[in-house]
C-alpha cells in the first residue's frame, strides 16, 4: 500500500498497522524458497517484489455520472469512485509489497495493492499454476472505473466487477493454533458503505487454499451485495470446463437466455449451435461468452488441461455457493486482441467463477443493517480423476464408463491425508467395496468390471470411521422446475396488483437494474392504494438514500400510519425503525429515541435500534445506559463491529480504562483488520503510530469519525483531525468538514468557521462524499454563515448521482455565482441543463464556458464534441474545435477515434490513415467497433480515390487490408458480427478493371454472404444492417436479382414500418458501448437510422433522386451521420454526372435492372 499520504516517522505499510500475531519473515526477491521452508508447516510472509508493469492514466477530476450505464447486466454508475479513461503502453519495473503463504504442496502470492487478489496459486507437486499466472501487471479499460488486470483469483463484491479491483487494501498475517496460517485482506468501500475481510489460509497437511470471506454492512440502510470469486486458468485447446453432471442448462447474464449443456444445440450469444457442440472445451467457443449453471445439487466446479493432466476445482456449499460460470474472449481474432490487451506472453485463459449468495450476474442478496454474512471457498488443484463426478474440499470422485458394457474405471484424488472406503451400491446392495490410502496430491484408479448397470449404482466414499464424505449421485429432493429464460419488467399500469408492482419495483431495485427506475412501480401502487405501507416505505428509503430526510419522513410516518392504524404492535417494525432514523438525521433525537424504542420491539431490528439508542444515550452524557442497550445489541448481534467498538469506547470514557482495553482486543481478535478498533488502540495509547490508511483513504477515515463523533465522542474525532492534519502531507477537505461540524456542536463556532476556511483551501473538487452522515454535515455547514462554495459542490455531486436533480442544480448555481473561474461547476451545469432541465442554449452556453476555462480538460472536450454533435454543428466546425486542442485529443481514444470520423467524413483519409496506424488504441469492454468501423472507413475511402485516380492496384492493397485489424488498434475480428460486404464488393469492382475475373467472382460471392434481417446495431456485436445494401448489390452482379430486390425492399419496408418506433434500451442488456454523459433521444436515432435504411434501399431500386433526399434528412438532424454523409457523397456524384469511376459503376449497378 502506498503511504505517499503520509508524511514523518508515521508513515509505514498497510500491515504493520494491523497487528500480527506472528513475526512477518521479510526476505529478497531472489531468495529460494528452500532457503525460507524446510517443507514442514505452514509459513507466510511479506516481501517486495518487482513486476513489469503497464502505468495507468490520472484518474478524472470530473464526477461520472453515468445513470444509465450498462455494465455487467446492472448498473455501471461509478461515482464516487473517480474514472481512469487510459491506460500506458510503456511498461516498467514496479515495486509490490506482495504477501506469500506457502506449505509443503501450495505456494500463493497476494498482492494487496492490487486489490487483495491472488496474483499466484502453483501445485508445487508438478509445477502447475491452477490460476492463471500472468507475469505482467498489464491493465485493460475492463473495469467498473477503467483498470483490470487478467489472472490469479478476483474477488467481486458488493458487484461483478467491483468497483476497487485495481485499489489498495490493507492485509495482516495470522498464525492459527492448528498450525495453519491466514493472510487477511479487508476493504471498506465507499460506493455502498460495506465492510468485507478475505482470509487467504493454509493448512500444514492439506494441498487446498481455503477463502474465509466475511461480508458486513455498518450501515443503517438495507444493502444489496454479491459475492464472485473470478478465478482464471490457463487454457489451451485441449481445456474442458468442470460442471456438476446435473448441469443440463445454463443461463446467460440476467437468465435472459438459456442454452442446454453441455452439448449445445441451438443459437447462443449468436453462434449456431444446431448441430450439437460441447461447449463445455474451450476450443468450442467462438465467441465472448458467458454461461452460468442454472442449478446444481453438488457443491463443485473447475477444468481441466487435458494435454497437461491438470485440472482445478472450487468447491463450496451449493446452498449458500449457488454460482458456478464460465466466461472465455472465445477463440477468433477478437480474443487474441484481447489477450494481447492483457498480458504479454501468458497466453489465453477463461474465468471460472464461483457465486456464493448469488447464482448469477446480476443477482444480488439483501445484507440487512448491521448483518455479517460468512462463505467459506475452497480452491485446489487436482489430477488424474476425470470426468469429475462429486467433489469435496477433501476429495475428488471421477468416473470413467465405456458405454453399455458394463465397465467403469472410478478415481480418486485426496487433498489430505485419507482413508476412503469406496462402495459401488446398486438397489442398496454393496456390489464391491475397496478401500484407499491416499496422501494429499495423490489419485488412485479402481478399474470395475461386471456392473451390469454402471448408470443405476450409487458411488459412495466414506472416511475410516464409515462417514459420507461423498456420493454420486447426490441425493436430490424433489423435481426440479423447467429452466426458462427471464422475462422483462412490463410497464407499471399493466400490472395487475399492487403486490406484483411492489415486487418488481423491488426486485429492479434490488438488481440495480441500469435503465429502468423503481420509482414509477412504487408510485403507481399509490396511485392505487395511497397508504400501502411497504411502498411507502419504499419511497422513503429512496429519499433517505438522497439525504431528503424530510421527505423520507412523510414517506414513512405513511407507512407507519398504515401498520399501527389497527396495532400498535406490527410484525413488521422496518418503517419505525426507518422513521427513527430520518429523525435522527435531523438532530430530532426525543421523536427518534421513541420509533427506535418501539421497533426495538420486533427482534429483526433490535440490534440496530438499540445501538441508535446507544447513540442517542451517550450524546447526551448518559453512558450507563448507553451501555445498557450496547449490551442489547451484542446480545441479539454480536457480529455488530460498530457495537462493538463503541462499547469499547464508553468503557473507556467511564474510566474502566482495563475493561477498555481488554474490550479492544477482543475487537481486533473477533473482527480481522478492524479500522475501529486499530484507532480506539491509538487514542488508548496516543503516542502509537499514525496509522496510514487514515492519510491515505479519506472516507474510511470519516467512517471512524462518524463511530465517534456521532455517537457523542465529539472531543475524540476532533483530536484525531488535529493528528490527521499534522500527519498528512495532502489534506483531503472531507475530515475538516467533519471536525468543523463536530467544533460548531461544541459550540465553538469560531473554530468552526475556521476549520471550514482550510477545508476550502484543500478542496479540489474531487473528493465525491458519498455518506449520509457527511452530505447532513455538508448541509448544516451550508447554514452556518459560511459561504463554503466547494462544499456545496461537493453537496451537488452527491444529489445528482443519487437523482435529487433540482437540488444539484441549486447547489451548482450558487457555487458558479461564487467562483465563475470553476470550470467542473459549469460542465456539471451543462449535464442539468440538457439531461433534466431541457434546456439547451444554456447546456451549451455552460459547457464552452467550462472548455474556455479549462480547454485541455478532455472529459470537456469530449462532451463538448458529443453536444456540438447534437446541436447539429457541421464537422468542420467540430473538427476545428479538436484540432486546436489535440494533446487533449490524443490522451483519449475516444477523442481520437471521434477526430478521426471527422477526418473521414471531410475526405482527408490519408491523415486518418496516418493516425490509425501509428497510434495504439485501448477499447472499453464492450465498446469494441468503434475504431475498427474508422479504420474500415478510411480504406475504403482511400481505396476509392486511388480507383477513381486509375490505382487499381494500390486500390486492392487498401482495401485487402481493411479486412484484417492491425494489431495497435487493439481489436480484433469478431466471426458473428464482422461484415465486409462493402469491402468485398469494391474489391469485385478493382479486380474487374485488372481483368481478373476469377477473383472478381470470388469477391462477388464473398460480398453476398451474410445474414439478411435489417436490425438496428447497439452492441458490438451486432451486424450493421447498411451491409445488406452492398449484399443486394453483389446479388445483382452474380445475376440474381430477384434476390437482391428482395434484400432492397427489406431495407426499404424496414426503414418506411420502424420510423416512427418507440425505442427503449433492452432490458437485458449486459452492456452499452457508450457512456451516455448526455442522454440520448432514442427514437430520434431511430428515424435517422430508418431513414437511411430506406435511403438505401431506394437507390438500389434506382429511386436516386428519393434516397439523396432521405440522406439528407439524416444529415440535417446529425451533420456526422458517417453512413449517410457517404451515401449522400456518392449519390451526389451521380446525380450531378460526376465522372468518377465509383460514381459511374454505382450508377450502373442501382439503375440497370
Amino acid at each position: 500500500m502506498s503511504t505517499s499520504g503520509t508524511r514523518g516517522r508515521s508513515a509505514f505499510a498497510a500491515r504493520s498497522v494491523l497487528f500480527p500475531t506472528f513475526p512477518i519473515y521479510i526476505v529478497a526477491m531472489e531468495q529460494s524458497k528452500e532457503s525460507i521452508f524446510d517443507g514442514t508447516g505452514v509459513r507466510a510472509w511479506a516481501e517486495t517484489i518487482e513486476i513489469l508493469t503497464y502505468p495507468v492514466g490520472e484518474p478524472d477530476p470530473n464526477p461520472m455520472f453515468l445513470e444509465k450505464r450498462v455494465y455487467q447486466g446492472s448498473s455501471g454508475a461509478v461515482y464516487p469512485y473517480r474514472m481512469i479513461h487510459h491506460v500506458g503502453d510503456e511498461a516498467r519495473l514496479q515495486s509490490y509489497n506482495a504477501v506469500f503463504i506457502e506449505n509443503r504442496y501450495l505456494k500463493i502470492m497476494i498482492l494487496p495493492e492490487l486489490g487483495g487478489r491472488v496474483q499466484m496459486a502453483l501445485d508445487k507437486t508438478n509445477d502447475y499454476h491452477f490460476v492463471y499466472y500472468n507475469r505482467v501487471i498489464k491493465p485493460a479499460l475492463v473495469g467498473l472505473a477503467g483498470p483490470w488486470i487478467s489472472g490469479g483469483i478476483e474477488f467481486n463484491w458488493p458487484q461483478h466487477h467491483r468497483p476497487s479491483t485495481f485499489a489498495p487494501t490493507e492485509f495482516d498475517i495470522e498464525q492459527d493454533p492448528d498450525g495453519s496460517a491466514t493472510v487477511w485482506v479487508s476493504e471498506w468501500e465507499k460506493m455502498f458503505r460495506t465492510r468485507s475481510a478475505v482470509g487467504f489460509r493454509l493448512h500444514p497437511d492439506r494441498s487446498v487454499l481455503e477463502i474465509d470471506g466475511r461480508i458486513y454492512n455498518p450501515t443503517p440502510l438495507p444493502q444489496t451485495f454479491l459475492w464472485w470469486a473470478n478465478p482464471a486458468v490457463s487454457v489451451n485447446d485441449e481445456y474442458q470446463a468442470v460442471f456438476p453432471p446435473d448441469v443440463t442448462f445454463v443461463f446467460d447474464h440476467g437468465k435472459r437466455d438459456l442454452s442446454r449443456f453441455p452439448v449445445a444445440t441451438g443459437n447462443y450469444y449468436k453462434v449456431d449451435y444446431s448441430r450439437g457442440v460441447d461447449i463445455s472445451w474451450y476450443r468450442n467457443v467462438p465467441v465472448p461468452t458467458s454461461y452460468m449453471a442454472y442449478h446444481s445439487d453438488y457443491d463443485f466446479v473447475g477444468g481441466y488441461d487435458h494435454g497437461k493432466n491438470s485440472g482445478t476445482l472450487h468447491v463450496a456449499d451449493h446452498h449458500i455457493s449457488p454460482g458456478k460460470k464460465m466466461w472465455t474472449w472465445g477463440t477468433a481474432d477478437f480474443a487474441r486482441a484481447w489477450e494481447r490487451n492483457l498480458t504479454d506472453t501468458d497466453g489465453p485463459y477463461i474465468e471460472l467463477m464461483t457465486g456464493v449468495y448469488t447464482d448469477n450476474q446480476p443477482d444480488f442478496s439483501w445484507l440487512q443493517p448491521g448483518e455479517e454474512k460468512r462463505l467459506t471457498q475452497f480452491f485446489f488443484p487436482f489430477k488424474d480423476a476425470m470426468p469429475v463426478k462429486a467433489a469435496s474440499e477433501r476429495l475428488v470422485l471421477g468416473l470413467e464408463t465405456t458405454g453399455n458394457s458394463g465397465a467403469a474405471v472410478l478415481k480418486v484424488y485426496a487433498t489430505e491425508k485419507l482413508t476412503a472406503r469406496v462402495k459401488v451400491i446398486h438397489k442398496d446392495t454393496v456390489e464391491a467395496e475397496r478401500v484407499f490410502d491416499l496422501a494429499p496430491g495423490q489419485s488412485e484408479s479402481w478399474p470395475l468390471q461386471g456392473l451390469e448397470y454402471p448408470e443405476q449404482c450409487v458411488f459412495q466414499v466414506c472416511d475410516s470411521d464409515d462417514v459420507e464424505i461423498l456420493r454420486y449421485p447426490a441425493a436430490t429432493y424433489g423435481a426440479r422446475p423447467p429452466a426458462r429464460a427471464a422475462e422483462a419488467a412490463p410497464e407499471p399500469h399493466s400490472v395487475a396488483s399492487t403486490e406484483e408492482l411492489f415486487l418488481w419495483g423491488r426486485h429492479i431495485e434490488q438488481y440495480r437494474h441500469a435503465t429502468f427506475s423503481p420509482e414509477p412501480y412504487y408510485l403507481e401502487v399509490l396511485k392505487r392504494d395511497a397508504h400501502h405501507s411497504d411502498a411507502n416505505n419504499a419511497l422513503g428509503l429512496r429519499m433517505l438514500k438522497r439525504a431528503d430526510f424530510c421527505g423520507a419522513e412523510e414517506f414513512f410516518r405513511t407507512a407507519c400510519r398504515r401498520l399501527l392504524e389497527r396495532n400498535p404492535n406490527p410484525c413488521n417494525g422496518e418503517p419505525l425503525f426507518n422513521l427513527g432514523l430520518a429523525l435522527w438525521f435531523q438532530n430530532r433525537t426525543a421523536e427518534a429515541f421513541d420509533w427506535f424504542s418501539k421497533s426495538g420491539w420486533t427482534a429483526s431490528l433490535r440490534s440496530e435500534s438499540s445501538f441508535f439508542l446507544a447513540r442517542i444515550e451517550s450524546s447526551q452524557g448518559r453512558l450507563n445506559q448507553a451501555l445498557k442497550h450496547l449490551d442489547t445489541a451484542l446480545a441479539g448481534n454480536p457480529a455488530h463491529f460498530r457495537a462493538s467498538h463503541m462499547k469499547t469506547v464508553v468503557l473507556r470514557k467511564l474510566g474502566r480504562a482495563a475493561e477498555a482495553a481488554a474490550s479492544n482486543r477482543a475487537n481486533l481478535k473477533q473482527f480481522p483488520l478492524n479500522h475501529l478498533a486499530v484507532v480506539e488502540q491509538l487514542l488508548q495509547d496516543w503516542s502509537g503510530d499514525w496509522p496510514s490508511f487514515l492519510s491515505g483513504k479519506p472516507h474510511l477515515f470519516c467512517e471512524v469519525l462518524f463511530s465517534y463523533g456521532h455517537s457523542g465522542f465529539r472531543e475524540d474525532a476532533i483530536s484525531l483531525v488535529n493528528r490527521y492534519e499534522a500527519e498528512t502531507e495532502h489534506l483531503d477537505p472531507l475530515p475538516l468538514y467533519v471536525k468543523a461540524f463536530y467544533q460548531n456542536e461544541r459550540g465553538d463556532l469560531t473554530g468552526a468557521l475556521s476549520t471550514i476556511a482550510k477545508a476550502e483551501e484543500h478542496a479540489g473538487g474531487t473528493s465525491f462524499p458519498n455518506q449520509l452522515e457527511l452530505i447532513s454535515i455538508l448541509q448544516r455547514i451550508r447554514k452556518t454563515g459560511s459561504k463554503a462554495p466547494r462544499a456545496a459542490y461537493e453537496l451537488g455531486n452527491f444529489y445528482y448521482a443519487t437523482g435529487a436533480y433540482a437540488s444539484a442544480h441549486e447547489q451548482w448555481v450558487y457555487v458558479a455565482s461564487e467562483i465563475p473561474t470553476f470550470a467542473a461547476v459549469h460542465r456539471n451545469l451543462a449535464l442539468s441543463y440538457y439531461n433534466k432541465r431541457d434546456s439547451i442554449a444554456e447546456a451549451n452556453r455552460e459547457l464552452e464556458l467550462a472548455h474556455s476555462l479549462a480547454p485541455e480538460d478532455a472529459q470537456i472536450l469530449l462532451e463538448l464534441n458529443v453536444l456540438m454533435q447534437r446541436n447539429g454543428r457541421p464537422p468542420s466546425e467540430r473538427l476545428e474545435t479538436l484540432e486546436n486542442h489535440i494533446h487533449a485529443v490524443f490522451s483519449r481514444d475516444d477523442l481520437t477515434v471521434s477526430y478521426i470520423e471527422l477526418l473521414n467524413i471531410l475526405n482527408q483519409s490519408d491523415r486518418a490513415h496516418d493516425i490509425l496506424t501509428s497510434h495504439r488504441f485501448h477499447p472499453w469492454e464492450g465498446g469494441e467497433g468503434k475504431v475498427t468501423d474508422q479504420y474500415k472507413r478510411t480504406l475504403i475511402q482511400i481505396a476509392h480515390n486511388k480507383l477513381n485516380s486509375g490505382l487499381i492496384d494500390e486500390a486492392v492493397s487498401h482495401l485487402e487490408a481493411a479486412k484484417t485489424y492491425p494489431g495497435n488498434l487493439g481489436e480484433g475480428k469478431l466471426p458473428t458480427a464482422e461484415a465486409d460486404n462493402e469491402i468485398d464488393f469494391w474489391l469485385s469492382r478493382a479486380y474487374g478493371q485488372l481483368g481478373n475475373e476469377e477473383a472478381r467472382m470470388d469477391a462477388l460471392r464473398a460480398a453476398a454472404k451474410g445474414d439478411e434481417s435489417p436490425t438496428m446495431s447497439f452492441y458490438y456485436n451486432d451486424r450493421p444492417a447498411d451491409a445488406l445494401f452492398y449484399q443486394a448489390l453483389a446479388w445483382r452482379l452474380l445475376g440474381q436479382e430477384t434476390r437482391a430486390r428482395r434484400l432492397l425492399n427489406r431495407l426499404l419496408d424496414y426503414g418506411e414500418a420502424h420510423l416512427n418506433d418507440s425505442i427503449t434500451i433492452d432490458y437485458f442488456a449486459v452492456s452499452l458501448p457508450d457512456f451516455l454523459v448526455f442522454e440520448e433521444n432514442l427514437d430520434e436515432r431511430n428515424h435517422r437510422f430508418c431513414l437511411y435504411l430506406s435511403g438505401l434501399g431506394k437507390w438500389g431500386l434506382g429511386r436516386t433522386e428519393e434516397a439523396a433526399r432521405d440522406f439528407e434528412k439524416v444529415l440535417e438532424n446529425d451533420p456526422g451521420h458517417s453512413g449517410a454523409h457517404f451515401a449522400a457523397q456518392l449519390v451526389g456524384s451521380i446525380i450531378n454526372n460526376e465522372a468518377t469511376r465509383t460514381a459511374e459503376c454505382l450508377d450502373a449497378w442501382t439503375t440497370s435492372f
